[in-house]
């Protein structure tokens, strides 16, 4: 029997670790050695290795669970095409073979199942007896071939609840005014729709949503802030970071101020929308303007967790580790939901080559004709993904973490 690594790659969730012990408790319970690899890819080219032996003790791995960002620590690291830079790929499996690496688990989005896909090809290739899995996450909810991510309904459930307290906040003062709360999300408004589920019958929460599924139109724009302030002087717009025109040009880079930086995948480093509108509409209406960009809490706030999230984050670790001692290998998890009349799914194993660079967007039947809302399907869909609260180890009124020092 061979023993098990694990990586974490890409941008953190509130959840990302609640998969990881799921990986680590499936791994230990099969009697295999687990290992971590910190930073990613880049932690087994370097070696960068550690046992994760103490997370056998199963306080330690509730804390883990609970814990926000990546334990292991993340890269965002391109690996060269399959048939270019073979000692690339060579140097990884010669650290694959010193540890005794049977089982590889990579826990990312769209990018890190790229590596899976490209580890998975050269070892058939090559002939190299390892068997390789992708574990969802990602805060975008963008993976194809999944119902949804883990680290979405948690994301979720922070912008829901962020955008239904900024409203009460923005109605103190009887005067017009436009919050404008900034979002991640680069192609797709997965999350930014998210800030509709603060409205009730009662609760009138983001008035517009500007989605990057459609095209972002200036001028239309102002006349949709000035139709619905006819109604409610104190209006919240929900904005996606990756918002666009008809050209295909991010209106964050409308800013003099917007860098033109790339990651290692050539995504545009985003962020500016906001700032970007909240100058447009001061100049054109005059409103009180201000921006809430909620950034990073986004992705770590984990004391706001959606326990179905949490959960289902731990399964995925599990189920993905199941699925290679039944001898599948080179896949992702997917979550795939029932046709009930409750919320259920179930875990399937769907090729990572199916996956790879792929990205999910808002299908039009979610998103309202005129583009500033949301239909009963995305509530549909959305409400039962950001449902409970976990119980929380905590201590002087502080969550509990676990961290590798």
């Amino acid at each position: 029997m061979g023993n098990l690594l694990v990586g974490q790659s890409g941008g953190p969730t509130a959840v990302i670790n609640s998969s990881l012990a799921g990986v680590v408790s499936a791994g230990l319970r099969s009697g295999r050695k687990v290992y971590g690899a910190i930073n990613g890819i880049n932690g087994v080219v370097g070696e960068h290795i550690i046992s994760l032996d103490k997370f056998e003790d199963e306080k330690m791995l509730q804390l883990l669970k609970q814990t926000p960002s990546s334990y292991l620590g993340s890269c965002r690291k391109k690996l060269p095409a399959v048939d270019e830079e073979e000692a690339v790929y060579e140097k990884i499996f010669s650290v694959f073979q010193k540890y005794d690496i049977e089982y590889f688990l990579y826990i990312g989005g769209n990018d890190s199942m790229d590596t899976v896909d490209k580890l998975y090809r050269y070892a058939q290739k090559t002939g190299k007896n390892l068997k390789i899995a992708g574990v969802p996450k990602t805060i975008d909810n963008d993976l194809a071939g999944t119902d949804h991510t883990p680290g979405y309904g948690s994301a979720a459930k922070f912008v829901a609840n962020a955008v239904r307290q900024l409203t009460l906040d923005a109605k103190v003062y009887d005067i017009n005014s436009v919050t404008l709360v900034e979002i991640m999300g680069r192609n797709a408004g997965w999350l930014t729709g998210a800030a509709c589920l603060a409205r009730d019958k009662y609760f009138h929460g983001a008035d517009i949503v500007c989605l990057p599924e459609v095209p972002f139109e200036m001028e239309e724009f102002l006349r949709q802030i000035e139709r619905k302030n006819k109604t409610c002087k104190s209006l919240i717009v929900a904005i996606s970071e990756g918002i666009k025109d008809a050209n295909g040009t991010y209106i964050c880079e409308y800013s003099d101020k917007k860098s033109n930086q790339d990651d290692q995948f050539a995504h545009a480093v985003l962020g500016g929308a906001g700032r970007t509108l909240e100058h447009y509409i001061k100049k054109n209406l005059g409103y009180k303007t201000r921006t809430v960009e909620l950034n990073t809490l986004q992705r770590c706030f984990s004391q706001g967790a959606a326990k179905n999230d949490v959960e289902e984050a731990f399964l995925a670790g599990q189920k993905a580790v199941e699925w290679l001692e039944n001898g599948d290998n080179g896949f992702m998890i997917c979550f795939d939901r029932k046709d009930t009349a409750w919320y259920e799914i179930d875990y399937t194993p769907k090729p990572v080559a199916d996956i790879a660079n792929l990205e999910k967007k808002m299908p039009l039947s979610m998103i309202e004709k005129d583009g500033s809302g949301v239909t009963d399907e995305f509530f549909d869909y959305a409400l039962p993904l950001i449902q409970g609260e976990p119980e929380l180890i905590c201590k002087n009124g502080m969550i509990s973490f676990c961290t590798r020092a």
